[in-house]
């Protein structure tokens, strides 16, 4: 039965939030137990007024900004506020917060997730990712990254208004498989996205650090969306535009013409294109933060690393999605560490996969051979990033201006797919009078525990 949970006299949040539900269990839709959840403390309004998209052009049709945007004309400043929304159930937590799926108080048709922190219990460690996460999250524009569709603070909490993704993770869906295992288009799909989403982010001079399928969210239409960026860093990068020159596929690079002299070998002209490369080479950084199976070994060395340990861990990445376990996993987290930082070349392993005659299977563990590679100055992707990995013959039938048209691989069980449609109005219609209320607080957060799996956090 719902019922009314009041809040004392004395405290500092006279505020509730109306849900219309009163099930509070969690499950597995927006975050993992082992993703951690980040949430913004840079900013210090009480609220915040929502853009309608300016400046962010790939979402300037989103039912989500239609939405958002019709809350603050209702409201008298013109500014979203925490009591237009409702928390409708929690769906994730990790070790910076708690994550709820939230509506507009007025309007159900548009979904949101909803991360919250509580500033008082974080260590100043903690709090310097949650504002690494604010500054990425207001940076970002991109189909695979989440929107911020606002920020919104309140005494010692904090909020971010982003994405909701109803198909859960990568990780929960690789489980979901009858091998734990993807077929090799499948994970070239999301391979393909994931590239597209961390070369975005290396243009921006932002180093991931957290790549893992607990992070690789599914949204409804069966895409990914990058989550979880309080593990970050960030650094200076320099666009360049590099010529390449190469011979066209199917051309031989000389051709034999016959001469009065007997037949002569020509040299064919070769093609020239030019790359637009963006990438951080000069990152650096001493800090050990990660989930160990995806730790890189320069990071591990304490020594320093850069942008090369996210193209370690995509190795790792697709590794896993191939094989259902990750690379150098060991009988404890001690031995996986182990045999990452031995000084041992990258070596495949019998992981018993029946299909290793699959069709693309064999460029599949070559991309992973030279990801897998110990020096980060020899890894593939250090010089040139997602350039030069986007020319290896595992993404050879990959047409990267298309990306966002593919169709998500039918043969993935599990994986739900919606067809989303655009409307580009929303009318926001009172429907108090006719939902029951449950009222939630803030004070009562801490009814949520912050359960977490061991190894799936940060480690130092």
């Amino acid at each position: 039965m719902d019922e009314d949970i009041l809040l004392s006299s004395d405290t500092d949040l006279d505020f509730s939030f109306t849900s219309c539900a009163s099930n509070t269990s969690t499950d597995r839709t927006f975050t993992s137990s082992s993703a951690r959840s980040s949430l913004s403390v840079s900013f210090n309004e009480s609220r915040l007024s929502s853009s309608t998209g300016v400046g962010r052009p790939h979402r300037k049709s989103d039912p989500h900004w239609a939405a958002i945007k019709a809350a603050t004309n209702l409201s008298s400043d013109g500014s979203l506020h925490l009591s237009q929304l409702k928390l409708v159930r929690h769906i994730g937590s990790g070790n910076l917060g708690r994550v709820f799926l939230c509506r507009l108080e007025d309007y159900d048709g548009a979904n949101f997730a909803l991360k919250v922190v509580d500033k008082d219990v974080l260590t100043a460690k903690k709090l310097s990712h949650v504002q690494m996460e604010a500054q990425v999250l207001s940076m970002v524009d991109h189909p695979f990254l989440p929107t911020l569709y606002a920020h919104l603070e309140e005494s010692h909490y904090s909020c971010l208004l982003i994405d909701y993704c109803p198909g859960g993770d990568l990780h929960s869906l690789l489980r979901k498989q009858p091998t734990h295992r993807f077929r090799v288009d499948s994970v070239r799909f999301f391979a393909a996205e994931v590239l597209v989403a961390l070369e975005y982010l290396h243009a921006l001079g932002v180093v991931y650090r957290d790549l893992k399928p607990e992070n690789v969210l599914i949204r409804d239409d069966g895409h990914i969306m990058l989550s979880d960026f309080d593990l970050c860093f960030r650094a200076d990068v320099l666009p360049t535009l590099d010529k390449r020159h190469f011979h066209p596929a199917g051309v031989e690079s000389t051709k034999k013409q016959p001469t009065c002299f007997g037949t002569v070998s020509r040299r064919r002209k070769m093609t020239e294109v030019a790359e637009f490369v963006a990438e951080p080479t000069t990152a650096f950084s001493k800090s050990c933060v990660g989930t160990h199976e995806y730790l890189a070994p320069e990071l591990l060395s304490g020594n320093g690393h850069g942008n090369g340990v996210d193209w370690w861990a995509f190795g790792v990445f697709i590794y896993e999605l191939l094989y259902g376990q990750t690379p150098f996993k060991g009988g404890s987290k001690e031995a996986t560490l182990r045999n990452i930082a031995s000084t041992k070349s990258f070596r495949f392993r019998d992981c018993g996969r029946a299909d290793e005659e699959e069709e693309g299977i064999s460029e599949a563990r070559d991309l992973i051979q030279r990801l897998l590679v110990k020096d980060p100055r020899r890894r593939l992707g250090y010089a040139k990033g997602a350039t030069e990995i986007k020319q290896h013959p595992f993404f050879k039938r990959i047409k990267w201006p298309l990306i966002r048209s593919y169709r998500p691989p039918e043969e993935v069980r599990g994986l739900v797919k919606k067809k989303v449609t655009h409307v580009r109005n929303v009318n926001i219609v009172s429907l108090s009078s006719r939902r029951s209320r449950t009222r939630w607080s803030w004070k009562n957060f801490h009814h949520f525990s912050l359960s977490t799996k061991n190894g799936g956090h940060e480690w130092i």
